[in-house]
């Protein structure tokens, strides 16, 4: 079986390769230590479930790991163990996810196994009605904690009937619903070699890396179906104001914004200002609301990185009768993106820690090897590790300040919290 390899990427520290089926292999040598660390993603992941099955994907990943052609539960977990290795499964948004590491000389044990989990699942029927269980105690759960409640009643008001509105462990229908043959469909629908990238990092070469992949995951045939389109709605809802009465010591206010997805112009402005109000305890949001007005328990701002449109979000945790000068105070912190320049001396100060964090973010094997398989699942390409640090490095103050006036003038209101003290601060806004 033969490769290819992208030859505008030969100087980079990290070999593309695209073997003959359609999987992209991704090598980065690092002898320092005896160690290797793999990443399989698939392009699949909570994107790519119908409303009624929301929780498929994460209940995929929680029995994958239970179970394949000849071997047991019990017997994976005796063939990781016994060498010190770790494997293991997840889901998020946009991507499924088999993660493992061992020391150099059980690579290719594990590597086999862990193609086999890919390959040939068995999903046990106890593991599957166990690990539903399971997820079903977790969504209960998360309808005591506060935060969890009003970022789940945000999400669903933003996104409505694109996937990203329902949580990754769906909810007590969809999850009591989902069975062992919605596993298998779900699975010889989106688990194919041309939905592949395997990104591998440590003590090893790019042609025993290709070779060990080739031998695993080599002769795995493309489906003669064609692979499925994800047929996305167009998120056009106008913001509104959702409250949740719960007797708790605090109330959680939460101001939301629909803003672009990774592949925008505008991402990397609404990364730095993001980390500007909300990232740590030097933040805009930290000193002024929690440091200066003695406001919140906890205040914090995010924005993740998103295929489609992602939500800029900003929330505080903070006294009941405080509710209303919160609200005010988050408001008026956002409002001020929208119309004032950030400082030089702040902007610079915000790319100095988000491109710090991004570098702290890139020291482990595991880490490499997630990173740039994250990258290129999304369709991004292995490249976008230097093209983000440049355009974090190039925003400026106009810049941040258009973006902001372009995204952050509506926001959808989440409010959870004592009934008396979220009706009052939601009449203000």
């Amino acid at each position: 079986m033969t490769q290819t390899v992208n030859p505008s990427l030969s100087n980079s520290p990290i070999h593309r390769t695209v073997l003959n089926n359609g999987i992209v292999v991704l090598v980065a040598e690092n002898p320092v230590a005896d160690i290797i660390a793999a990443r399989i993603f698939v392009r699949a992941g909570s994107c790519a479930e119908t409303r009624e099955q929301s929780g498929l994907a994460h209940l995929l990943s929680a029995v994958m790991t239970k179970g394949c052609d000849g071997l047991s539960s019990l017997e994976i977990a005796e063939k990781v163990e016994s060498v010190g290795a770790s494997l293991s499964a997840d889901t998020g948004t946009d991507y499924f996810l088999l993660s493992l590491k061992t020391v150099t000389s059980d690579f290719r044990e594990i590597l086999a196994l862990a193609g086999l989990m890919m390959r040939s699942p068995t999903f046990p029927e106890t593991q599957v009605e166990l690990e539903r269980r399971l997820a079903l105690q977790d969504i209960r759960s998360q309808k005591e904690q506060p935060f969890t409640i009003a970022f789940d009643q945000m999400r669903q008001v933003m996104y409505q009937n694109h996937p990203y509105a329902m949580s990754i462990l769906g909810d007590e229908t969809t999850m009591s619903r989902l069975t062992r043959a919605d596993l298998v469909n779900y699975h010889k629908t989106h688990f194919r070699p041309d939905h592949l990238v395997i990104s591998i990092a440590g003590r090893i070469t790019l042609e025993d890396a290709v070779k060990l992949v080739e031998e695993v995951f080599g002769d795995w045939q493309v489906p003669t179906e064609a692979p499925p389109i994800l047929n996305l709605s167009d998120i056009q809802v106008k913001p509104q104001h959702q409250l949740h009465p719960l007797q708790t010591q605090q109330s959680i206010v939460m101001l939301g914004y629909l803003g672009p997805s990774v592949s925008s112009p505008d991402y990397a402005a609404l990364k730095l200002l993001s980390t500007y109000l909300g990232n740590g305890l030097s933040s805009r949001l930290f000193v002024e609301l929690r440091e200066k007005q003695g406001l919140a328990y906890e205040v914090s701002a995010f924005y993740p990185t998103r295929l489609f449109p992602g939500s800029f979000v900003v929330y505080m945790g903070t006294a009941p009768e405080n509710t209303s000068i919160a609200l005010r105070g988050l408001h008026t912190e956002v409002d001020l993106l929208c119309t004032t320049e950030v400082s030089a001396n702040a902007l610079q100060a915000a790319k100095n820690k988000i491109l710090g964090q991004y570098a702290l973010g890139k020291q482990t094997n595991g880490q490499i090897a997630q990173i740039y398989g994250w990258y290129e699942i999304l369709g991004l390409g292995i490249e976008f590790d230097q093209k983000f640090q440049e355009m974090i490095a190039s925003v400026n103050a106009a810049d941040a300040m258009a973006a902001a006036f372009r995204y952050l003038q509506e926001p959808y209101l989440s409010l959870v919290g004592p009934e008396e003290a979220i009706n009052s601060a939601s009449l203000l806004a």
